[in-house]
């Protein structure tokens, strides 16, 4: 009977949501639904998406529901860019329900998660709703905040939720404990994120939205700083913000942010593409050594994952520049349902108590 007890999974994003079914073993059903741009323009803010997304989510998981006979026993979103918080799963409350509908922190697509997850809890007569390990989850040290100017203060926002569930799964797999292992995790994709995990909390992290880390397949990472003023003054400022954050890295220098077609390309030995990719690794590398050194050289491993790290050769060339370090664990992927459904059973199954916010 536990079998048929499913948590339902939302994860919205710019033009789609996705949504899935996991049992206290794993997905047992999963869709994308796809939300025409068209339609989604006709909105200033994401949270005034609620009602169209909605209809077309709670339909969908009704139909899945209903056809498999299961029993929906937990519901968990995405969390969205909200404010400072400690790692855990967090029970949907009002106040965060206030905060994600007025976009208080960030006009952003997640934002709709814990929203969706409210209302699917509410209409299959749940008393909570989950997130999990927000955008913004934040134990930085205090030294770790100071950027060397007063008033500019280094943020942490960082792919939390696939972090922390990636090292849970190695630290598992090579019996440790979770909560006194320590690791250092690079999360690669459109955007990267390289980690400081000290007993299962984010203590540092680069920001690889906008100007800290190595440039990754869009955008810009930390760049020298005449450059930066140069181009400041010579465009609008939301310009640059593009320029930086979506339109760098790969997709500047070779006109690509698909992975899949760079490693195509470098398995080609195409020369453009293999002098950018040389510098990807390189840069990669030596953010991944400076975290090493946070810990002080006391870590149980350098973990690779996010879709970069599908890319095989790829791992095991960072690997010689780091492996000197730590044992080195691949992990491909993002994993982002299965950590938000690991995080809602941990509650349920009462192995976690659940944070306010």
């Amino acid at each position: 009977m536990r079998d048929l007890e499913v948590t339902v999974v939302v994860n919205p994003g710019s033009t789609s949501t996705k949504f899935a079914l996991f049992n206290r073993s794993g997905s047992v059903y999963d869709e994308t639904v796809r939300h025409p741009q068209e339609e989604l323009a006709k909105f200033n803010l994401v949270s005034e998406q609620f009602d169209f997304r909605y209809g077309m989510i709670k339909k969908a998981v009704d139909k899945a529901v209903t056809e498999k006979g299961l029993k929906v026993v937990g519901s968990v979103g995405r969390g969205g860019p909200v404010k400072p918080l400690e790692g855990g799963t967090y029970r949907v409350n009002q106040a965060l329900i206030d905060d994600l509908t007025s976009c208080k922190y960030a006009n952003h697509a997640s934002n709709l998660g814990g929203m969706i997850a409210k209302k699917i809890a509410d209409d299959y007569g749940l008393k909570e709703s989950f997130i999990v390990d927000p955008v913004t989850t934040d134990n930085m040290r205090p030294e770790a905040r100071l950027s060397g100017l007063p008033g500019m203060e280094r943020k942490c926002r960082v792919h939390a939720l696939n972090i922390k569930a990636v090292a849970r799964k190695i630290a598992e797999k090579n019996n440790k404990d979770f909560f006194k292992a320590n690791f250092v995790v690079a999360h690669l994709g459109g955007g990267i994120s390289v980690a400081a995990l000290e007993g299962g909390k984010i203590v540092d992290v680069n920001d690889g939205l906008l100007g800290m880390g190595p440039f990754s397949l869009e955008r810009a990472g930390a760049l020298p700083l005449a450059g930066v003023m140069k181009l400041c003054y010579s465009k609008p400022e939301p310009e640059v913000k593009k320029i930086f954050s979506s339109e760098s890295g790969f997709k500047a220098y070779i006109g690509t942010n698909d992975f899949r077609t760079i490693e195509d390309r470098v398995v080609a030995k195409d020369p453009e593409t293999l002098k950018v990719y040389e510098a990807f690794k390189y840069q990669i590398a030596k953010e991944i050594g400076a975290y090493c050194a946070a810990l002080k050289g006391k870590l149980d491993g350098i973990i690779i994952t996010g879709g970069c790290a599908y890319f095989k050769a790829f791992v095991k060339e960072l690997e010689e520049y780091v492996g000197w370090m730590a044992p080195v664990f691949s992990y491909p992927g993002e994993n982002e349902l299965d950590a938000l459904a690991e995080g809602a059973f941990r509650v349920i199954d009462g192995k976690e108590v659940p944070k306010e916010y």
